[in-house]
């Protein structure tokens, strides 16, 4: 029996080759199998992330989609609508130009009736100082009578404008208090000396004066200014005439008869006491039972509108003082002021018909400057405003049609706004006025005056 011989190289490795084959095997299975599971892990992942983002692209692209489709829609109906808005701006248009023609006829009706009415006023003046100096030289006996008359038509309207104006509380101040006992003295108690007295003093101090005080002014075209004038004046203007130039006077006002010489201070206390009783029924009926209207701005008197007036004395006299003596400061001042003012007419004016006269030509002299200081400054600023406002409209107009390229022939058409018009011009010839600056039209019109001076 053949005993086992001594192994081969193959035979002696083959054991261990074997162990380690196996061994091998088993790592390289471990492997395999540890791949396999991070191969499904990261597919895994990557399936979940890719269809969430997926996911997120549809809904984008269903979003695109619908606006596309909006907007596809939109631009279908596109046409329509831009002929439907093309309609409304035309309407809206037209609509807007026919609002601005309307309110520029009716600018041009409402300046031909105050132009109207302004001559109206300016002819009534004229012929009322004309008619007064007429009765003055021919009939004096008819001054009472005419003060009367236009007494009656200006006060009236006087006090519907301030009523309608809410300035009504200036009615009650002393200048209407006196017109009224003026009228009373005259037609009811002619005989009453001491109504007389008091009513010449007062006509020839606070009314007279007031002229100065309150800058009254010779405007025949304003009805306002020829009113305020007319209160003030022509009642010194009847007692100087019924005193010194009314032909028998005693016989039509027999308060004269008793009074050839004037007793100044039972004048002046008579006339005081009229004042006080007047500045009485002031204070409770105004002052103090209409105080929070008066206090609201809702209404103005005079003491209100002197003290706001800081260009007067009075005014800034008035803000020196506190407040809870203005009052009573104003109404002291007041009756000092209404007593001085008479001081001429008690000693001098009452005996003398010449310093009367002086007297009467010196408040109208002051009445003429006043207004010819409103023409010549009031208007001459008006002038100056509507001439810049002019030269603005004819600039703007030759922008606008170089900008828009439509000059037609050099000549351009200035354009309106609401309430606007061209003052002193046509509208023709407004629409058809040149390009050309304001001060070469006035050089023009400047040389043909000269050539036709020539």
């Amino acid at each position: 029996m053949e005993s086992p011989g001594p192994a081969t190289g193959a035979g002696y490795f083959s054991a261990p080759f074997e162990r380690f084959i196996r061994d091998e095997t088993g790592a390289f299975t471990l492997l395999g199998k540890s791949s396999a599971v991070s191969s499904y892990t990261m597919e895994t992942f990557f399936d979940s992330r890719l269809d969430l983002l997926q996911r997120q692209i549809q809904k984008h692209s269903d979003r695109l989609k619908s606006k596309a489709e909006e907007a596809l829609k939109k631009r279908v109906q596109s046409s329509d609508v831009l002929a439907e808005n093309f309609d409304r701006e035309i309407k809206n248009f037209k609509l807007k130009v026919s609002l601005r023609m309307q309110n520029l006829a009716e600018s041009w009706h409402s300046a031909k009736v105050v132009r109207t009415r302004d001559k109206v006023s300016f002819f009534c003046s004229v012929m009322s100082l004309l008619v007064s100096a007429l009765l003055f030289g021919l009939a004096p006996q008819w001054i009472h009578i005419a003060y009367t008359v236009q007494g009656l038509y200006l006060l009236p309207l006087r006090a519907y404008q301030y009523k309608k104006r809410s300035w009504h509380y200036f009615l009650f101040d002393l200048c209407y208090y006196v017109t009224i006992l003026n009228f009373i003295y005259m037609w009811f108690f002619p005989s009453n000396t001491a109504l007389f007295m008091a009513c010449y003093g007062l006509s020839h101090g606070s009314l007279a004066s007031a002229v100065i005080t309150w800058r009254n002014s010779l405007v025949f075209h304003d009805t306002d200014k020829v009113t305020s004038l007319f209160v003030h004046i022509y009642a010194p203007f009847t007692f100087t005439v019924i005193r010194h130039f009314y032909p028998n006077a005693e016989d039509r006002f027999p308060a004269l008869k008793a009074l050839p010489y004037l007793n100044p201070f039972r004048a002046l206390l008579m006339s005081g006491a009229i004042y006080i009783c007047w500045q009485l029924m002031y204070w409770k009926f105004v002052l103090v039972d209409r105080r929070s209207k008066i206090a609201s701005g809702q209404r103005t008197t005079s003491f209100s509108f002197l003290l706001n007036d800081k260009r007067s004395a009075i005014g800034r006299a008035l803000s020196t003082v506190p407040p809870k003596y203005r009052e009573s400061s104003f109404m002291t001042g007041q009756l000092v002021y209404s007593l001085l003012t008479e001081l001429p007419a008690v000693f001098l004016l009452y005996d003398s018909p010449m310093w009367s006269g002086a007297f009467l030509l010196f408040i109208f002299s002051v009445s003429v400057w006043n207004g010819g200081g409103f023409y010549i400054e009031v208007f001459g600023r008006k002038f100056e405003r509507e001439l810049e406002a002019l030269r603005k409209e004819l600039a703007d107009g030759s922008n606008n049609n170089n900008n828009n390229g439509n000059s037609r022939s050099g000549r351009s058409s200035p354009t309106f706004t609401d309430g606007e018009s061209l003052v002193g011009t046509p509208l023709l010839l407004a629409q058809t006025l040149p390009t050309t600056s304001l001060d070469e039209l006035l050089a023009e019109a400047e040389s043909s005056d000269k050539d036709k001076d020539l």
